[in-house]
């Protein structure tokens, strides 16, 4: 049976339209959903209501639980006529709804029903998913069907109220049983996960869909003053089984499987499941078999089973194509012994007769082979196996043992783990809000010295203090806010030590309290959370693992809660790949879905030297939103083909993907964890300058800044497609603010977001450092950019000469009027004087011709327009031309070690604060190149809306005077403050998420 409902609790209202003539009004909320509908108790004369009342709606369909809405209606009851009045409603989508863990009570501004309608006010609601069999669903208000005819009336209509009073309202409200949808007699047996969540299929899964033909775009460096070798190249791949002829998928094999992102690849998949009655190789009777995949020059070998006739493995390898050196495949089991492992038997496979397996067959069933000795001859004993060919479709792909990612040599698969490719989750991250309020009745260990007290907060490894206060009385005051970064799930505690500074390097501890985070409040918006006072516990022993602790009277008055109505920062704001609050129950639904196809990489530098040459083992990170992925290892190749296709959901075009490409230097007798994987070069695309529908085929090229300058290590080939699934929302994406509601309600400073984002990555960094195989501290930190506020004069150069670029247009207007003054073109100038005569005579022509202008400018440069995502720069970015010591300087550490301590002093202060004019250069840089990305056709949404908006500004302001133009103007400006809004306004959020020349940015 379908336990699953939607739990709504109605807590309260506040600051609603009066509406009964006497500056006040008497609501009640109705709620509906699925065909149901419940209704709360009246709350009589408050504009501010109370009501604290649960309600559990049946869900017939959790698979359509996407798909529906719940509508909450406020009235107001008038008893004189028995009728009731509109004040508002509220309406939430199923993909807003979460489990009951994650819910927290959200005060949402109440909506207009139609537009007559004079609403004001919030409602707090909690609604949330539960499968708790011990809930039963609320009795459901009769006449549903009549209630919706109300529903559809003006504000100004009135019905009559059959809101019950008395007992019947009581027995409404509490009585609670079962009600089974008639319409739904099976009932579906789904999990929560699947009813709330449509699960993204990742890695090889989607690959597996039917594709549309995709349109190819060819890419071409558009600027001349980029170096040949640094600019993109056009590329002609195999994409899902056909050539690219012409910009066109031409299909040349219908039954491949559709790869359309990837070139097609064939591996010889062998599974080696179980064996039984082994035979006996030593006198003993006992048996460590193993067994041992070979063909040509590469085997596989499983782990030996000690002491066991009838092993079990269920392992699977996986021979490349292209590398195979023979046409006998050989598997063979041994008896595993100290000084030579002993031969069992083996089965052997021509080639030429394995069958082929093309998704979406089944997977090949496993078959037993009777095993012969060396001179082909049957034994005793059976091997179960199962041999096919396939491609990087085939579900076995990504768990199988690779031949390209083993060395010959390294036939072992010791290092397993750390080849594969994987999908990783960056855990969801929560600001934590610490308010130290006060402290009553400290008790200090010396009774004739009044104690200077401070509280220190640590959260794992992150701690804060606050400042010291001298304790002259019972009470000390602090009230001071402090801001922590904490981890799902919770495994830290928080943990507040007051603590006594006695001399200078000596603090001793008054009190302690240890608060578990998952017990904390949970927050989305700005709502007061209630302050409690905590007993002060202190500590008597010195032995941490075995700390007695005494109860005494001492307190401590905190306001903590978790802030899931912020987007943790966890990446430099100029490359986020992700925008949405922490809270699951503010996300919007996506707008369209990212593919990826990481093809190969070509001419790559020998990262390290194995037998005597240079070589290297590459893999590949891609990161967008809370979705990291890890391509295999490809070992001992400087041109490694990955051909991997990943997918994800896009929730803002505003949003950048990074891809970075590392050499594994774990592998090998040499490997160890103390050695750190390096950087071979990363790519950046931001989602809002791809078309959506069309697939970029393009070889990008990795360049590297090092001590000696900048270096291409080689080239990455990818295929990129943005498709939207809601072109109206991701239209309406760009009126909207950049960053969630609270961080421009309660914003934070510029320093504490700095702190809060080195806190988020190192938190990161540890979480996916623990999968397996680890994402390594030096890849997140790469790829997340964690040292992009650093001081550099290379960056800085880059920044003012970006700023000149921006100012280059009004010096080339300047010296085109200087021309214009002197005559140098007389018909020009004649035109000019024309023109200038004309726009003084009628001054309401200048804004519709400027409009105009800008208008047939856009239309101009759409044939112009960019064809490729943009890519690292090395003149923009002054990487080209750098000195020798700006380089020095940049690669130097902090604090530097190339001076006195004195010099050091003072050249970090320097470094500080360049740091911070560089980027207030930038910013301003970003803003100036957002403009011109108006026109541009960068953004091609974004230019599309500014283009129309130009012809229809200008066929407005023709037809209307200007007069009256610049009076609204004016008084929209001066307008009052009542009617200003905290947060920006549409043509403010279209302009920050306009693209600027930051992701050409080394």
């Amino acid at each position: 049976m379908n336990n699953l409902k939607l739990g709504v609790d109605v807590v309260s209202a506040h600051n609603l339209m009066p509406k009964d003539g006497q500056g006040s009004s008497s609501a009640f909320v109705e709620l509906y959903f699925d065909g149901q509908k419940f209704r709360t108790t009246i709350k009589e004369k408050d504009l501010n209501p109370v009501w604290n009342e649960s309600f559990y709606f049946n869900i017939s369909d959790p698979s359509n639980l996407h798909y529906l809405t719940l509508d909450v209606y406020i009235y107001n009851n008038t008893k004189a006529t028995n009728s009731r009045s509109f004040l508002g409603k509220v309406s939430l989508t199923g993909t807003s709804f979460v489990p009951y863990s994650d819910a927290v009570v959200l005060h949402y501004p109440v909506e207009k029903r139609g537009i007559f309608s004079r609403v004001r006010g919030e409602l707090g609601l909690k609604v949330y998913i539960t499968d708790d069999p011990s809930i039963k669903s609320s009795i459901p208000v009769p006449s549903v069907e009549s209630t919706h005819k109300d529903a559809s009336l003006t504000h100004d209509q009135t019905v009559p109220n059959p809101v019950p009073t008395g007992s019947e309202k009581a027995e409404a409200r509490h009585t609670f049983h079962h009600l089974p949808n008639p319409n739904h007699p099976q009932h579906q047996h789904q999990s929560f996960p699947v009813a709330v969540h449509q699960a993204t299929k990742y890695g090889v899964d989607e690959m597996k869909s039917e594709p549309q033909p995709p349109k190819l775009v060819r890419m071409y460096s558009s600027s001349p003053a980029q170096p040949v070798d640094f600019a993109l190249k056009e590329t002609s791949p195999f994409l899902g089984g056909g050539q690219v002829v012409r910009g066109r998928v031409i299909r040349s094999d219908k039954t491949a499987s559709t790869y359309d992102l990837v070139e097609q690849m064939q591996f010889l998949f062998v599974r080696v499941v179980k064996a039984r009655e082994l035979p006996a190789m030593d006198v003993t009777g006992s048996l460590d078999p193993y067994v041992e995949v070979k063909i040509g020059n590469y085997k596989g070998v499983t782990k030996h089973m000690e002491k066991k006739q009838n092993p079990e493995w269920n392992v699977v390898f996986a021979f490349s194509r292209d590398r195979m050196q023979a046409s006998v495949l050989e598997v063979v089991v041994k008896d595993k012994d100290l000084v030579k492992d002993d031969f069992v038997g083996r089965a052997r496979f021509d080639l030429n007769e394995v069958p082929m397996r093309v998704p979406p067959d089944s997977p090949l069933a496993p078959e037993w082979y009777r095993l012969e000795d060396k001179k082909g001859e049957k034994i005793k004993g059976e091997l179960m196996l199962a041999v096919w060919i396939g491609t990087q479709a085939d579900e076995a792909f990504p768990d199988a043992w690779h031949s390209d990612s083993a060395t010959p040599v390294d036939s072992s698969a010791a290092a397993s783990t750390l080849i594969r490719s994987k999908v990783y989750h960056a855990p969801r991250l929560w600001y934590v809000r610490v308010n130290i309020i006060e402290a009553q009745d400290l008790v200090p260990t010396e009774k004739n010295r009044f104690p200077d007290v401070y509280v220190k907060v640590h959260i794992g490894n992150q701690v804060m203090k606050t400042k010291t206060v001298q304790a002259r009385s019972l009470t000390t005051l602090w009230n001071e806010d402090l801001l922590f970064v904490a981890a799902e799930p919770f495994e830290d505690h928080l943990i507040l030590s007051v603590e006594d500074r006695v001399g200078p390097g000596k603090d001793e501890i008054l009190g302690r309290v240890i608060i578990p985070l998952s017990t904390v409040d949970r927050r989305a918006d700005d709502r007061m959370i209630h302050s409690r006072w905590y007993n002060l516990e202190k500590p008597i022993a010195v032995d941490v693992d075995q700390l007695k602790k005494e109860k005494f009277s001492s307190r401590l008055h905190l306001q903590v809660c978790l802030d899931g109505g912020y987007h943790v920062l966890d990446e430099s704001t100029h490359y986020s790949s992700d925008l949405r609050p922490t809270a699951k129950q503010l996300w919007k639904p996506s707008i369209g879905v990212l593919e990826l196809g990481i093809l190969n990489a070509v001419g790559l530098h020998p990262m390290k030297t194995r037998d005597g040459k240079g070589t290297s083992d590459t893999y590949c990170v891609a990161k967008y939103g809370h979705k990291w992925i890890r391509t295999r290892t490809i070992v001992d190749n400087l041109c490694p083909r990955y051909n991997e296709q990943y997918t994800w959901e896009v929730f803002d075009p505003a949003t950048v993907l990074t891809v970075g490409v590392f050499d594994n230097s774990q592998l090998g007798e040499k490997g160890s964890n103390g050695n750190k994987d390096l950087k071979i070069g990363k790519v950046r695309i931001r989602i809002s300058t791809l078309e959506t529908g069309r697939v970029y085929t393009h070889s990008y090229p990795l360049l590297v800044l090092h001590p000696s300058g900048v270096k291409k290590m080689g080239e990455l080939h990818m295929a990129i497609r943005f498709s939207c699934t809601s072109f109206v929302n991701m239209l309406y994406i760009y009126s909207r603010p950049l960053l969630p509601k609270m961080h421009y309600v309660r914003p934070f400073s510029v320093m504490q977001l700095d702190m809060l984002r080195h806190q988020a990555v190192n938190i990161v960094a540890a979480r996916l450092g623990r999968a397996e195989p680890p994402l390594r501290k030096e890849v997140v930190e790469y790829m997340s950019d964690v040292d992009s506020h650093l001081w550099s004069m290379r960056r800085s150069k880059a920044n003012f000469f970006r700023l000149m670029s921006i100012f280059s247009g009004l010096f080339a207007v300047g010296k085109w009027f200087g021309d214009i003054c002197m005559w140098r073109n007389p018909i020009t100038t004649v035109l000019v004087h024309v023109l200038f005569l004309m726009l003084v005579c009628f001054p309401e022509l200048i804004l519709p011709t400027v409009f105009l202008y800008m208008f047939l400018i856009g239309v101009w440069n759409f044939r112009y327009r960019p064809r490729y995502p943009p890519h690292m720069n090395t003149r923009i970015s002054q990487a080209d031309a750098v000195h020798p010591d700006e380089l020095d300087e940049e690669f130097d550490t902090f604090p530097t070690s190339r001076s006195p301590e004195l010099v050091r002093l003072r050249y970090d202060r320097l470094r500080s604060v360049a740091g911070r004019i560089q980027t207030v250069v930038g910013d301003v840089a970003t803003q100036g190149e957002r403009v011109q990305s108006l026109l541009s056709w960068r953004d091609p949404r974004a230019t599309a809306i500014f283009v129309t908006f130009c012809l229809v500004a200008a066929l407005v302001l023709y037809v209307t005077p200007f007069q009256v133009i610049a009076a609204l103007a004016g008084f929209y400006m001066m307008r009052h403050p009542r009617f200003r809004y905290r947060l920006p306004s549409a043509p403010i959020n279209f302009f920050r998420r306009l693209p600027a020349r930051t992701d050409s940015m080394l």
